[in-house]
């Protein structure tokens, strides 16, 4: 039954006026709180008076908008305590409807605990919320971790368990928004367009106009409710049993700024929270964190390739993207490619482990595939619905046509991309619902997915299944927690150590919002082995404020749509300032190597890597390094970045020229801990076909930059698409010429390093020749040159080609320290 709006509740409230304008003495009381750095004061009323810095005394909280401990809201109406009482380890809130709140907390040396025990006078409470607690700290918000910070203090909060959400009940699914749904009053660091500099996703912590704000909340979940949620304007969230709003607890805790990180991993231990390890210390500290990674797809018989790939990049983690899963559900393994099933995924395991490799493994959560057992024949119970209506009419096993009492969660399809219904046990397809009464779903394929045709009666229950553009059905709460020990058994019965939670978002499918979203990767975590714990790297392609405390780093994929510089690179960019604000190991997410990609190339993305000390999946093929006629190249240099930026060799203030994208560089090792690190200028240039007057100049003039000394000129030129061109001349600052003997097509490319040789190779870099120049080495001094570039096309007017001149700064030396 659907919770409906109390007026007396109205009533009540406007009858409570008296009793807070005669409460105002109440006012004048202080209650204070506090530990050995956090001083917390509160008015009779239960007001927040004061966040303090109990080391210089310094009060953070923002006077402007009122902060009480903990409100609530019964039938969408907001309460605010007018009385307070603290006796022993209990406070105890009093609020206008006569509704009294029990509250126990603990004082710890350097964070508080805050615990919904019991309610009085009110049983129709919708939710509760701790805060938001508004501040005037805007320096740094870790909108997903829940702390904000300046220099010399942070403030943060923390959700103690999963129904505690990180946030504020800003949408009434659960989810919580990005930046643009707050009014432009509310933003900071505004651009000229009034445009926020920064995407924020807003959750416990969140910027304000005064500086920032922090919140949980709980809610009640004992009734049915009606949502917005998959892009579904109607959706039913069905009541959970959780024990609701008592048992909702919070930790507050305000710190020197850094001594934050370090107080976060003592809440964790002391409230039993989620702690994972490498070799015993917590992986939100340690620089493996952000480890780099191979993405592969290899099978029992092609492991041993895929590890002396692995190792020849130097890293220490493989992983497998691709059909490894009969079905997505049930996660047995794809027999085709491990016929030995989970014992042959161990096989690999140990394998790998004996090389110091550990080996992953991808997943899209909750997804199910249609042809799982969960779907197929008989379908499962706990397959995710919109909604449900009752069918009016008997129902043959052959009618294409069913009537139904209410169209109203069958006839969205924003997200409606298998249109599938449950009536018993079969699945039917259907294909439209009737414009007007009686309500019909039209075009029904009957026995849907290999279920079987059944007759049904009138009154019967038919659910609307919930689906995914992938063509999946999704689990409800109960499911998605059988679906999570699923995940766990594999890992535990074949012993891989890298898992991605990718789809996470699918789990909104329990009606639950973020909470749900926490829930999966919390139940599969604490359904695995103790000793696979320690060591192990959980990716989620997104994150949210407890779910924190579970996965090592957030990643993700999509890299098939462009190259290195240019795929998802802004999203990619917008993700470090994030993650750094939110203490998360950084990463850059996935990287596909091509049989095309470049030495420069490569290493632009391995110099961003460097710069935010982030880490990225590099996604290959045995059969792309096979191809690839510099993939040896491409791992050594994969190798030595990684190897470097681990060893911490990349001081703060280099970092920070190396953010810029336009800067590149090149990484040549000296010795097994140093390196010599050059700054490079990548130029590149376009000649075209043109058409002119006879007599005229075809040649294209472009002028570049050495910034260093003596070099040799260093050059490449690739043909675009279909374009064919010989008799190719460059000139250097009008008198050093070069004339290329080669007819180029766009199957090819040209390299010139120096010396009296150039270099063809096709466009997999695999060299076709070496082409005698019959010119001495032409150099370039430091300063401004010019190059010409002149050739006769072959092909049509589109034709041109694509001139990249490299120049090499004075290097710099980089140690590791011992």
């Amino acid at each position: 039954m659907l919770k409906k709006f109390n007026f007396n509740l109205l009533a009540v409230l406007i009858l409570s006026c008296f009793f807070v304008i005669t409460s105002c003495n109440n006012k004048n009381k202080v209650l204070t709180l506090k530990n050995n750095s956090l001083k917390f004061e509160f008015n009779g009323s239960g007001e927040v008076i004061g966040i303090f810095d109990k080391h210089t005394n310094t009060n953070y909280l923002d006077r402007s908008t009122p902060s009480y401990l903990m409100a609530i809201r019964t039938d969408d109406i907001f309460e605010y305590p007018t009385a307070m009482e603290v006796k022993e380890d209990i406070i105890t809130l009093s609020y206008p409807s006569n509704t009294q709140a029990e509250i126990k907390f603990k004082t710890k040396e350097t964070f508080f605990t805050f615990e919904l025990a019991g309610i009085k006078g009110n049983d129709n409470i919708d939710l509760i919320t701790w805060g938001p607690y508004h501040t005037t700290i805007s320096e740094t918000i870790g909108e997903t971790v829940g702390v904000v910070r300046n220099d010399e203090f942070a403030f943060g909060i923390q959700s103690l368990n999963l129904k505690t959400l990180g946030g504020y009940p800003y949408n009434e699914n659960d989810c919580m928004p990005e930046f643009d749904v707050f009014s432009q009053n509310d933003i900071t660091n505004l651009d000229e367009e009034g445009k926020p500099h920064v995407l924020y996703r807003i959750e416990a912590a969140k910027p304000t106009k005064a500086g920032s704000s922090l919140q949980t909340y709980c809610r009640n979940r004992n009734e049915d409710r009606i949502i917005e949620n998959l892009g579904h304007d109607k959706f039913v969230s069905p009541k959970y049993n959780d024990g609701g709003i008592i048992g909702s607890k919070t930790a507050l805790f305000g710190v020197p700024t850094n001594d934050a990180l370090n107080t976060i991993e003592t809440i964790e231990l002391a409230e039993r929270l989620p702690h994972p390890t490498l070799n015993g210390k917590w992986m939100k500290t340690v620089p493996e964190a952000s480890s780099a990674y191979i993405i592969m797809n290899f099978n029992e018989e092609t492991i041993d390739e895929a590890i002396k790939i692995t190792k020849r990049a130097g890293l220490k983690h493989l992983y497998h993207p691709g059909k490894l899963y009969e079905s997505w559900g049930h996660f047995e393994l794809y027999n085709k490619v491990f016929p030995n099933g989970y014992e042959g995924m161990k096989t690999c395991v140990e394998k790998a482990k004996k090389e110091g490799i550990s080996i992953g493994s991808h997943t899209l959560s909750n997804f199910i595939t249609t042809n799982d057992p969960y779907v197929t024949p008989i379908p499962d119970k706990r397959l995710a619905e919109v909604g449900s209506s009752e069918i009016t009419l008997d129902t043959d096993d052959k009618q294409t046509e069913i009537q139904i009492a209410s169209p109203d969660f069958f006839n969205q399809f924003k997200n409606n991309s298998l249109r599938t219904v449950r009536i018993g046990s079969e699945l039917i397809r259907y294909g439209s619902v009737s414009e007007k009464k009686p309500w019909k779903l039209l075009d029904c394929q009957r026995g849907a997915f290999d279920s079987k045709p059944s007759l049904h009666k009138s009154g019967t229950k038919i659910a609307k299944l919930l689906d995914h553009p992938y063509k999946v059905f999704l689990s409800n709460t109960e499911l998605t927690k059988v679906l999570s020990k699923n995940i766990a058994d594999v890992y535990n019965k074949t012993g891989m150590k890298q898992i991605s939670f990718d789809g996470l978002e699918g789990n909104k499918s329990t009606g639950l919002g973020n909470y749900g979203e926490a829930m999966m990767p919390y139940v599969w975590y604490n359904n695995l082995s103790e000793d696979l714990k320690d060591g192990f790297i959980i990716d989620a392609s997104r994150t949210t404020h407890f779910f924190w405390h579970i996965y090592t780093r957030m990643n993700w994929g999509e890299p098939w749509y462009a190259g290195f510089r240019e795929s998802q690179t802004e999203y990619r960019m917008k993700n470090q300032p994030y993650f750094k604000r939110n203490y998360m190991p950084a990463m850059l997410g996935w990287f596909r190597m091509t049989p095309e990609i470049s030495l420069e190339d490569m290493e632009w993305m391995l110099a961003r890597s460097a710069a935010f000390d982030a880490g990225y999946a590099f996604v290959t093929s045995q059969e792309t390094i096979q191809t690839h006629g510099q993939s040896n190249a491409i791992l050594e240099l994969i190798k030595q970045w990684e190897h470097a930026r681990l060893a911490g060799v990349f001081p703060e203030s280099l970092k920070i020229e190396m953010e810029n994208l336009k800067n590149e560089y090149h990484l040549e090792a000296v010795s097994e801990n140093s390196w010599k690190l050059y700054p490079t200028d990548f130029n590149v240039f376009n000649h075209s076909k043109k058409i002119r007057q006879p007599g005229e100049p075809l040649y294209s003039t472009f002028n570049f930059e050495n910034s260093s000394g003596m070099q040799p000129l260093v050059f490449t030129i690739k043909p675009s698409k279909a374009t064919i061109c010989k008799n190719i001349i460059i000139e250097l600052d009008n008198y050093k010429k070069i004339q290329l003997p080669i007819t180029l097509t766009n199957n090819q490319i040209f390299k010139y390093k120096g010396g009296d040789e150039g270099f063809l190779y096709d466009k997999n870099w695999n060299i076709i020749k070496t082409i005698d120049l019959n010119i001495d080495t032409i150099e370039i001094t430091k300063g401004a040159h010019s190059l010409t570039l002149d050739c006769e096309f072959l092909s049509d007017e589109d034709s041109e080609i694509e001139l990249q001149v490299k120049t090499m700064g004075e290097s710099i030396l980089l140690t590791k320290n011992e």
